[in-house]
């Protein structure tokens, strides 16, 4: 068991099992260029699994590139390697994502059960699933209260529903690296604080590494064990308290008190 690097803020489960914190996501001078225009420019980031990295900064300050570039989708520099304790080597992570949100035809005959099936087994989704695979989906919902969803269609979800069962999706099969893309911001303020809750639970029990950009500064405060303030460069990086207070984050936003 390791021992917790001051974050900032006060650890909010005394009884919670540390993850094991030797399994790293090291990312070396990544940069992102597009028609001569630098999007992202030397971006160094060092992030521990059992860790919640909130990634913050104004619209257009590459957030989202960051992310397609650890995804493969955007074209970079620099390197990005997975340290596994566990195996004992480097290799490329396994990444879970979760989009802003889940887009599908309302009135679509799907349902979770079968959107689940579809992403996870080869058999058509039209047969019945076995009892092994419906428990083995249950046991996907159970990890993020959605269990109660897998008979519902899919276009019947609400916005929060819908969030918990992608992440559901984004968790098999079970990643080193989960990136959140502004999961809860179609979301009510109670919405926002579940989902949080629940996000929080899995980094202190499945020993991944989770990012998550966001704006939301208030819940950033509550969670996060790290911030990323980013404006093409990483601006400043550490505890929420410390970030949260410095200089550059009151430059961008100043209307924003902490």
């Amino acid at each position: 068991m390791r021992g917790k690097a001051d974050t900032g803020r006060t650890p909010r489960h005394p009884g919670a099992r540390d993850s094991c914190g030797a399994c790293c996501l090291k990312i070396t001078g990544l940069s992102v260029e597009r028609e001569g225009l630098m999007i992202l420019e030397d971006i160094n980031l060092h992030i521990h699994c059992g860790e919640l990295t909130c990634v913050i900064g104004p619209n257009g300050a590459g957030k989202t590139t960051l992310f397609e570039s650890m995804l493969g989708v955007a074209a970079h520099t620099g390197s990005i390697t997975f340290t596994d304790a566990n195996e004992g080597r480097v290799r490329v992570p396994r990444i879970g994502y979760v989009p802003q949100s889940l887009n599908v035809d309302r009135l679509a005959p799907v349902t979770v059960m079968d959107l689940m099936r579809a992403s996870r087994f080869h058999r058509p989704v039209f047969m019945p699933p076995g009892k092994r695979q419906r428990k083995d989906i249950l046991d996907s919902l159970a990890k993020v209260g959605a269990e109660g969803l897998a008979d519902r269609r899919v276009g019947a979800l609400s916005g929060g529903e819908a969030q918990r069962v992608l992440l559901a999706l984004a968790l098999r099969p079970a990643p080193n690296l989960l990136l959140m893309d502004e999961p809860v911001s179609g979301l009510d303020a109670e919405g926002r604080e579940r989902f949080y809750q629940i996000v929080d639970g899995l980094r202190n029990t499945l020993d991944v590494s989770v990012m998550l950009i966001t704006h939301d500064f208030d819940m950033v405060s509550k969670y996060a064990d790290r911030v990323v303030l980013l404006n093409r460069k990483v601006l400043a990086q550490g505890g929420p308290a410390s970030v949260l207070a410095c200089e550059d984050f009151r430059a961008l936003f100043p209307t924003v008190g902490y």
